[in-house]
């Protein structure tokens, strides 16, 4: 492993939680390098005319100096002046974490550091679409040494959702749960595990009205009444779908799958599911399912004296907006 002295690594983007993570692993390295070696960290922020050059300068205490700041992008221009002056003739006792929290303030210094041989840049992006979180976990499986198929790494993120610390957790312990010679999370252990979450009972609620399941549908509900799922949760599911649906709709003709997932925001496997479910739609019973979430949400969130019966009739409502 590469020494981390002599060297700056710039953390930049807008996932904190990537960022708090990278930022960690940062530092064990640093430890790892150099057991002794003193750490200090601090807010970009606050740092006065001076002060940069003296956190990077030899300790009393120890051979070996870390400096992380955090928050780059409010670094004073004096300090950034101190900071490129460092970074074109860094010490090699010296280790250097900068966090910039993402966004275009402080993008001239971020241009010029990228310049500087001894500047290494990790990116940290939040997810965006229901694809890119499928992905994520994908990468975080694949990071710890095992794989994990689209079904699995989907079902996941619908069973926990899209906070990234809880995903992280729960591939932890998926691949914790494996057998010794097993390397591959798949769809059926991810349901062993995660299968009765409410967000999952959710998204089954909304596929199955979705694609004219209305029975099944009207028996998820109930059940998802009676286990105390948050209605919130059951509008959130109706709604990700039916937007799915209505950009599906409008895509334009001849792009390939791998594109047209790109432009519905889904992965691409997801593609075949919803191509099944839209045979039964057309634009106006779209638009008609979309008021009818729209309105079972004001309900939910207060405008409504029974969410139980608000959700019921989103249900029957969306179900007979399907033309087949």
């Amino acid at each position: 492993m590469a020494s981390p002295f002599g060297k700056i690594l710039l953390i930049t983007g807008n996932s904190e939680f990537e960022a708090e993570r990278t930022r960690r692993r940062a530092v064990a390295a640093v430890m790892t390098a150099q057991p002794e070696c003193q750490v200090t960290e601090s807010g970009a922020s606050g740092l006065q005319p001076g002060e940069f050059a003296g956190l990077t300068s030899a300790s009393l205490f120890s051979d070996a100096t870390a400096v992380v700041l955090s928050d780059l992008q409010d670094l004073p221009e004096v300090a950034q002046a101190e900071l490129l002056d460092y970074a074109g003739v860094t010490s090699p006792d010296v280790a250097v974490v900068l966090v910039h929290g993402g966004g275009n303030k402080g993008k001239g210094l971020l241009d010029k550091l990228r310049k500087i041989p001894a500047v290494s840049e990790v990116k940290v992006e939040q997810p965006k679409y229901e694809r890119d979180f499928t992905s994520w976990v994908q990468r975080e499986v694949r990071d710890l040494g095992f794989s994990v198929d689209a079904d699995a790494s989907a079902a996941l993120v619908a069973s926990v959702g899209q906070d990234l610390r809880a995903l992280s957790g729960a591939t932890a312990q998926l691949i914790a749960s494996l057998d010794e010679d097993q390397r591959t999370v798949d769809l059926e252990l991810v349901r062993r595990y995660f299968g009765g979450r409410a967000d999952v009972r959710g998204y089954e609620i909304a596929d199955a009205a979705l694609s004219g399941q209305l029975h099944t549908a009207m028996e998820t509900v109930r059940w998802a009444e009676t286990a105390k799922v948050a209605p919130l949760l059951i509008t959130a599911a109706f709604a990700s779908g039916l937007r799915s649906l209505a950009r599906l709709q409008s895509a334009p003709d001849g792009r390939r799958d791998n594109e047209l997932a790109s432009i519905v925001g889904v992965a691409p496997f997801k593609l075949r599911i919803l191509r099944q479910q839209l045979n039964g739609w057309d634009a106006a019973g779209l638009a008609g399912a979309i008021r009818a979430v729209a309105d079972a949400d004001v309900a939910v969130k207060g405008g409504g004296a029974d969410p139980g019966y608000a959700i019921e009739r989103m249900v029957l409502e969306v179900a007979s907006r399907r033309v087949r």
